[in-house]
């Protein structure tokens, strides 16, 4: 298993943490996490606050593995298979806007920004402008004020 950091070009690749597992690699991109803790719920043998690396994708099946990540709502865990593999996007795509103004969306996503597009399945988009990872919220705004309630997401 390695921990590698890909150091972004300035305003254009984000920064992600690579870890990788047999039969699994799950990335993280520091940037994007809003904190809502269903990786650290949902497995805790896998995603470990108190250990480094803090993922640690071979404590569990990789299909369970990919299961959690996918309950992450920002995108900021993202996962591929050995077999290269992505996650499928939910069908159809939604969107959900929070109480605080912040947009959920699943789907098959496009996002543009000043750093280009990106393919994503899930995202939170910031509601009120004052992100400094727009679009993504980053919780800098008033808009990221609540908690994550996401019982009906699943």
């Amino acid at each position: 298993m390695t921990d590698r950091t890909t150091d972004p070009v300035p305003d254009e690749a984000p920064k992600l943490k690579e870890y990788d597992g047999e039969g699994i690699t799950v990335t993280f991109e520091p940037r994007r996490c809003l904190h809502a803790a269903e990786c650290v719920h949902g497995l805790p043998s896998v995603f470990d606050l108190s250990k480094r690396p803090w993922v640690q994708p071979d404590e569990a099946a990789p299909d369970l593995v990919a299961e959690v990540v996918r309950r992450c709502p920002s995108g900021a865990l993202r996962y591929h298979l050995a077999d290269d593999s992505a996650e499928p996007p939910d069908s159809p795509t939604t969107v959900r806007r929070m109480p605080d103004g912040r947009l959920v969306v699943r789907g098959d996503l496009v996002v543009r920004s000043g750093r280009g597009e990106r393919h994503e399945t899930r995202v939170v988009l910031c509601g009120c402008g004052a992100s400094g990872n727009q679009p993504y919220c980053d919780h800098s705004g008033p808009c990221a004020g609540g908690d994550f309630d996401l019982a009906d997401e699943r």
